[in-house]
């Protein structure tokens, strides 16, 4: 099964927002409007999103909360030591997914390349809709004084429109602010 999806991080005001859209797509047909793509980690400190297979994006996220243990809670470790596993391992090598993660301060795209990218303006989006999430949360954190969480929603409004792997079915969960 394919998932397509968007997920968008945006840090603002002292506020984290992660939003996704709900769609699950076989090939070219929709099978669900409404998944949840978005956990909370460690008793809400950590906010993680999944783009790609779902079966991959929970083995990847119980190895992240693993990590997030072994590091004492310190998501720029965790997702150092998951992204080495990721590419040195030889079965999670074939896990097909992306993950943003973020603890309010800081916002980390973790690939299966080996890859830890913390954007240097506070704004990541992963998955079939990214260009267009990522240019409309741009674009409103540049003008507008919307808080986080509005930018994130509204950005992946806007996503919906344009991409047809993304829907309006919008989840958002916060941290701080």
């Amino acid at each position: 099964m394919t998932q397509s999806t968007t997920i968008l991080g945006v840090l603002k005001g002292g506020q984290a927002a992660l939003a996704g859209d709900g769609q699950v797509t076989l090939n070219n047909t929709v099978l669900k409007h409404t998944a949840k793509k978005i956990r909370t980690l460690r008793d809400g400190a950590i906010l993680a999103g999944f783009a790609g297979g779902a079966a991959d994006a929970f083995a990847l996220f119980e190895r992240l909360e693993s990590k997030l243990d072994a590091t004492r809670g310190s998501l720029a470790r965790a997702a150092v030591e998951l992204a080495k596993d990721w590419r040195t391992d030889k079965l999670l090598r074939r896990l097909e997914a992306m993950l943003i993660a973020t603890e309010g301060e800081r916002l980390f795209v973790i690939s299966g390349n080996g890859d830890v990218i913390e954007p240097d303006d506070g704004i990541a989006a992963i998955g079939s809709g990214a260009p267009y999430a990522l240019a409309a949360a741009r674009a409103l954190v540049r003008h507008t004084e919307l808080s986080a969480e509005a930018i994130a929603r509204e950005a992946l409004e806007i996503t919906a429109d344009i991409c047809i792997y993304t829907n309006n079915q919008i989840t958002v969960e916060t941290i701080g602010g």
